[in-house]
Order: C-alpha cells, then structure tokens, then sequence
C-alpha cells in the first residue's frame, strides 16, 4: 500500500500495452457501432431514395443534438472525474449519470412526439417515433462511455454488437413497410434491446431520481459541456435545415450521402473519441508534461487519415459507388474533396479538445466550440447560398480548419496555466 499522496508509476512496456489495448476496444467498440449507422443510412437511402433520405437525415441529425444534450450533461462529466476511479466510486456515480441519460431522453422525447403530432407529412410521423425511442437510445449511450470510463471497453463493444444483431430483423420489418418513420423506430427499438443489456452487463440500475442530485454535483462541468456539445450539433442541425430551406431536401440527403462515403473512417475517429478523453485524464495524472505531445499525434493522425481516406474515395470507380448509395451517389460524390478535408480540420482540433477535457478547461472549451459552431453555420449556409451543397460542403471545411486554429491556441494556454496551478477539477468520488 502506497502513503496518501504517492504516486507509483507503473512500467512503460506494461502501461503502453494498456493503452494500446484501451484504444483497440475503442476502435472495435466504434467500428461495431458506426457499421451499424453506416448499414442504416445505405439500406435507406437504397429503400427510399434522396428525398426520403433526407427526411431520415433531418430526424437524424437532431438526435445528434439530443444525444450530445445527454452526453454534456451525463456522460462528459463521469469521463472525466471518474474514470480510473476505485469501483465503488465509478458504481455510484454511473447510476446517477445514466438516470440523468435517461431523464433527458424522456424529457426531450416527449417534446419531439408533440412536435411531431404538429408537423404531420412524412416528418411529422419520423419525428413521433423519434421521441419514442429517444430514450432508449440515449440510455444505450450512456452504458458505453460508462464503460470506458471503467476501462472495460470490451462491454461496450458487446453492447454495441447486440444493437447491431437487434437491428437485422428490426430493418427486415421496416423494408417491407416502406415509410421513414419505420425505419427510425427499427433504429431505435434494436438500441432499446442494447440499453437493457447495458443493465444486464453492469448489474446497476439508472435512477432517474439521482439526476438532479448528479446536475447539482457537475454543474461546473455539465453546463459548460452542454453549452459545448450542443452548439456543435445544433450547427450541423441548422446547417441541414437551412441548406433544406436554400436547395432543397435533397442536398441534405446528398451531404449526407458524402459522410456515409466516409463512415468507415469516421468510425475510426469516434472510436477513439471514445478513449481519448480518459487516456488524455491519465496522461495528465501520470505525466503532465506529455500531454501536449499526446494530443498532438492524436489530432494530427486523425487529420493525416482522414486526408488519405478521401484520396482513396477520389479513386472509387463510379459504379461501385452507385451499387453502395444508388441514385445518392451522383450528387454526393461531388462533395468528396471538401467533406474530407472538412473532417481532417476537425479531425486535428479533436486532438486539442481532448487535452482540455482532460485539464478540466471547460470555460476555454467552450469559447472554443461557439467559435467554430459560428463559423461552422455561417460558413455552411454562406456557401449553400453561393454555390447550392458543393457551396456549403467548401464553407463548412473552411470553418473547421478555423476551428481547429482556436483548439490549439486554447490548449497551448492551458498548458502553460497547468504548470503553475495544478488541476483541481478532477475527482475519485
């Protein structure tokens, strides 16, 4: 046993396994989830074509804003307080988060089945059985960062199979009825089948009534990650409502269309956004001074990867890419060239903002991401005013390369600011 204080440091061979090992089960985890969405978002845009598509995508996208709601205000903190943490500390904690997980989707979901009843036409029934499943999809989330935060990434990385095995027969049943709005309620009733697994796994159970009591405790962090998180999804929100309302549905369908073409790639990079977090948390316990570097090869191969993707989709021949998206593949291959180099700009700050999650600097974080969610939406319904979705795709890489300029400003700052005052925002209980 160690004296209060000590800190013991374990052998650079074994703990470079460790962390190699943290980061394959993130990768597996991410790939099994991100094939999943990429086999949702191929079947139908085959099944319904561009202008369904881009209804699904709509419905799509704002649970992209949901789910970054929950994940600031549940799942964000506990990553970062809580991750390496002794397991009575980590168990307590993780049915507070995911009670607030659950809480915020039954919240919202309530609020997206009466905007739904209001809307009517096809959005209007996808929106309903959003808010149904919004729930169950949230809570399913909640299990995997909790996982990770408990390095026990192979769980997470079951749970996600389980989805994935759930969503064959859900999708079956959804073909033959034909319509958006089945489609998102197979998505979210085989993600309803993996969140209670999530229970199954872990043995806690979410209490929702602990939620409030988790807000109160990680409202210095929440609230800042919140204001984060959903400012960058709410940009892509009103980016895709605004290039709808500028082009047309179906530029929405065609862009996303062109992140499909990259989804093998950006399955990579959730996967290690899954890990980056905790292993920037543990960098920084164990030795500071290497953060920086740590978040540099981080953003910087992402950025390098996402470069090397896109030149190997400039080379597809253009019948495979019609047998993967069908009649989406015209449109969306225009958009190649500035979606890849919009993921490597955004691909390089994630680097940084991994190394200030990590310093507790949610305040600089935040100025960060409304900074680039500004440029993010002026930059995207800019372009599609100018030049219809090609327009848009340009505006919006312009805006991430910018964005990933302030992350690493910010960053270079709390650096320095951490040699002098340690960080204090870290806890184990």
């Amino acid at each position: 046993m160690t004296a209060e204080g000590e800190k013991t440091t374990p052998p650079a061979g074994s703990a470079r396994r460790a962390l190699l090992g943290r980061l394959s089960w993130g990768l597996a985890d991410q790939a099994a989830s991100s094939m999943s969405n990429f086999a949702v978002g191929i079947y139908v845009a085959r099944s319904l074509g561009v202008t369904a598509f881009g209804v699904f995508s709509l419905a799509w996208v704002t649970y992209g804003v949901v789910l970054n709601v929950s994940r600031g205000l549940a799942t964000d903190p506990l990553v970062v307080r809580f991750s390496g943490v002794p397991d009575a500390s980590w168990r307590g904690a993780v049915a507070r988060s995911t009670g607030t997980a659950l809480g915020v989707g039954s919240a919202i979901g309530a609020a997206c089945l009466v905007a739904g009843l209001g809307l009517g036409g096809r959005l209007g029934p996808a929106f309903v059985c959003l808010g149904v499943m919004l729930p169950g999809l949230l809570l399913q989330d909640a299990w995997r960062y909790a996982f990770f935060a408990a390095g026990t990434g192979r769980k997470a990385c079951l749970n996600d199979l389980v989805w994935g095995v759930a969503l064959v027969p859900a999708m079956v049943v959804a073909a033959r009825v034909g319509s958006v709005a089945a489609f998102v309620l197979a998505w979210g009733a085989s993600a309803t089948v993996a969140a209670g697994y999530g229970y199954l796994q872990s043995g806690i159970r979410p209490r929702m009534t602990r939620a409030r009591a988790w807000l109160r405790e990680q409202r210095d962090l929440g609230y800042r990650y919140l204001v984060e998180n959903v400012s960058l999804s709410g940009a892509s929100q009103l980016r895709a409502y605004g290039l709808g309302a500028i082009v047309g549905v179906g530029a929405v369908g065609a862009v996303r269309g062109a992140e499909l073409l990259l989804g093998p790639f950006l399955a990579v990079l959730m996967g290690l956004s899954l890990v980056t977090v905790p292993e920037a948390a543990r960098v920084l316990r164990r030795a500071p001074h290497r953060l920086g570097r740590f978040c540099l090869l981080l953003g910087g191969g992402q950025a390098a990867g996402a470069l090397l993707w896109g030149s190997a989709l400039l080379l597809m021949p253009g019948r495979l890419g019609e047998m993967v998206l069908g009649d989406v593949w015209h449109s969306a291959s225009q958009l190649i060239v500035p979606i890849s180099l919009g993921v490597a700009g955004a691909g390089l700050g994630t680097g940084a903002a991994a190394g200030l999650r990590a310093l507790g600097a949610a305040r600089r974080g935040l100025r960060c991401q409304l900074f680039a969610s500004a440029c993010y939406v002026g930059g995207g319904l800019g372009g599609a005013a100018a030049a219809e979705a090609v327009g848009s795709a340009w505006g919006v890489a312009a805006a991430t390369v910018s964005g990933s300029a302030v992350w690493w400003l910010q960053l270079r700052a709390a650096l320095r600011e951490h040699v002098q005052e340690p960080i204090r925002e870290v806890r184990t209980s």
